[in-house]
């Protein structure tokens, strides 16, 4: 038998080491070449987007509350005798003028012995009944009530609320009483979508102590009939600017906290850069820029802006 000499066993370590190197150095060039590859793809990458500019505009920032309509002042209609109502001319829902009449009562005497005397004496004219008539001008918003009845002087036959008494009732939270005053004038928007004008002329001098919220009383001005407890929304005008600077709302991106906000700026036709800004009132779907001073032809990405880095190539689109 022969073995292998002492040379040959020293030689084969020695190239199988020399594989080795090659075989790491092919899977190094290609793992490079995958790399450099990536990053000529990522420098290639374009991203579509559509532009915008800087438009003038009236900015109003407002806040929308709820204003209940309610009649103030509600007068009582009492019986004046005691005795049995014998004609009732009211009717829940109704209008009613001043002067007319509601409700006759008649007297028990008269009822007892009113028909004696007439029989003794044709002559007297007694009927012993009372008319009850409307104080103030309103709707009957309560009958307590109806023909039969035996009353008490001084006893509620019905409820007249008093139509020069209405008013809507704005909730208005404290924090915004300064937006509020007496004399002004506040839109409000029925839920038909009707829409009028109501003047603060009062405050009710106390607050709701769960909401904190102050009850301001808006006067209106119209003749269409508005039922009690009908909410309407107040549009309460917090600030107003014309001739603003600003851009649609989807041009402006921030940070999670949304303490940082800025846009993506056009250098040229195919570079975006970030460009930080300062926010002023906000209104629909538009923000008012107040710093930088954006001029007309400067032109700002305003979709596909979204996860795009400082200084990105884009393409315009229409």
């Amino acid at each position: 038998m022969k073995y292998p000499t002492v040379s040959k066993l020293r030689a084969t370590p020695v190239y199988l080491m020399m594989g080795i190197c090659v075989l790491l150095f092919s899977c190094k060039g290609g793992a490079d070449k995958a790399a450099g590859d990536d990053e000529d793809a990522a420098v290639k990458a374009i991203t579509p987007v559509t532009i915008t500019t800087v438009n003038d505009s009236t900015m109003v920032d407002f806040i929308d509350l709820n204003a209940t309509s309610a009649f103030l002042q509600k007068g009582y209609v009492k019986a004046n005798a005691n005795g049995y109502i014998q004609k009732v001319n009211a009717e829940l829902g109704h209008f009613v003028n001043k002067g007319d009449i509601l409700f006759t009562i008649k007297t028990k005497e008269a009822q007892s012995i009113g028909n004696s005397i007439n029989i003794l004496d044709t002559t007297f004219k007694f009927s012993g009944e009372n008319k009850i008539k409307a104080s103030e001008h309103g709707y009957i918003t309560g009958m307590s009530h109806q023909t039969g009845d035996y009353v008490q002087d001084g006893e509620q036959l019905a409820v007249i609320s008093d139509r020069s008494s209405f008013v809507f009732l704005l909730q208005l939270p404290y924090e915004l009483r300064a937006y509020v005053k007496n004399g002004q004038d506040v839109q409000l928007t029925l839920p038909d979508g009707t829409k009028m004008i109501g003047r603060a002329t009062s405050s009710m001098p106390s607050v709701d102590t769960a909401a904190q919220t102050q009850s301001i009383v808006l006067k209106i001005n119209s003749d269409k009939p508005i039922p009690e407890n009908l909410i309407a929304k107040a549009r309460i005008i917090k600030s107003a600017k014309s001739n603003a600077a600003s851009l649609p709302k989807s041009a402006i991106l921030s940070n999670e906290t949304q303490t940082e906000f800025w846009v993506m700026k056009l250098m040229d036709a195919t570079t975006a850069v970030k460009t930080p800004v300062k926010k002023g009132i906000e209104a629909g779907d538009r923000v008012e820029i107040l710093s930088p001073k954006f001029s007309a032809q400067d032109k700002i990405v305003v979709t596909g802006n979204y996860g795009l880095a400082d200084t990105a190539k884009v393409k315009v689109v229409q």
